[in-house]
């Protein structure tokens, strides 16, 4: 399958990117910079030139593949709600082109926001009214004749320095020189490691159902104490609650995740799509000396 990926040279769809070629997939990848093009060629993949705001080459990557896997998106929270808007117009014009294809189009979500203060799971909606609405834009087009399905991905680690929000909490953290949690620190974010979530995009890519949302989720729930531990430890910064009233004047944009309980399943996910998540969990792996580029 010739698969078309936009966000392919980032975090993610790296190794999103080598999982399709090492199972026979050919790989289209969007690249808005030389740096980004280069990376790709190394990998083995096919440039595609563009950004999420040049419809026009979005419209063509997606067009002329088999499926599409959309993976990036502009992760600046003090705009949010604009870079919502810009990746729901970034759905809409892939989608329009796939309609009535009957082709696989796979859009990134987040576990976060879909069920606070319990388990998420699956077959929950997508909560409406948040800032990303990419699950929503491209569920729709599972009524229009594409294979539309979501892939929500959790706090996401496994090298490179990286671990989704957790890096936001620990820039936040060398700025105010304290490691900070909320309230009694019980809040849980679920974790999954890179290479595992790759697998999930491309299992759903060749056999997932329309209208679907999977979860890339290898470990349901992570403290916001441990996380925060673990950033005290790596900066040598004191560990400390804040109040739950503080929790805006204390982690400023990242107050809308900061307090959130987000623990999500991968369960049904698991016996969907045959797969298990076999990482090294997040906790471990983020704790290894050196973990994160200072």
């Amino acid at each position: 399958m010739r698969v078309f990926i936009t966000g392919a040279a980032g975090f993610i769809g790296t190794v999103t990117t080598q999982e399709l070629i090492a199972n026979g997939h050919q790989v289209l990848g969007l690249a808005r910079s030389d740096e980004n093009a280069e990376a790709l060629k190394a990998l083995g993949a096919d440039v595609h030139r563009g950004s999420l705001e040049d419809l026009d080459s979005l419209r063509a990557g997606a067009r002329h593949s088999d499926g599409t896997i959309h993976l990036a998106f502009i992760h600046d929270f003090s705009k949010f709600a604009e870079n919502g808007q810009i990746d729901k117009r970034a759905i809409d014009a892939m989608g329009e082109v796939l309609a009535g294809s009957g082709k696989p189009f796979i859009v990134t979500s987040g576990t976060l926001s879909v069920a606070p203060g319990r388990i998420a799971t699956e077959t929950d909606p997508a909560m409406p009214g948040v800032p990303r609405v990419s699950e929503i834009a491209g569920l729709s087009f599972a009524a229009r004749g594409v294979r539309a399905m979501a892939v929500r991905l959790p706090q996401v680690h496994g090298g490179d320095g990286k671990c989704g929000l957790v890096n936001w909490l620990l820039n936040i953290a060398r700025e105010k020189g304290v490691s900070a949690y909320v309230g009694d620190g019980r809040t849980r974010w679920a974790g999954a490691h890179r290479l595992d979530v790759a697998r999930v995009y491309r299992l759903a890519l060749e056999k997932g159902l329309p209208g679907t949302s999977y979860h890339a989720v290898g470990e349901e729930g992570v403290t916001g104490r441990d996380i925060a531990e673990i950033i005290g430890r790596v900066l040598k910064v004191p560990v400390a609650s804040i109040s739950p009233d503080d929790v805006s004047a204390h982690f400023g944009v990242m107050a809308l995740f900061a307090g959130r309980d987000g623990a999500a399943s991968s369960a049904l996910t698991q016996q969907w799509l045959g797969w298990a998540p076999t990482q090294i969990g997040m906790i471990a792996d983020i704790s290894r000396p050196g973990y994160f580029k200072l």
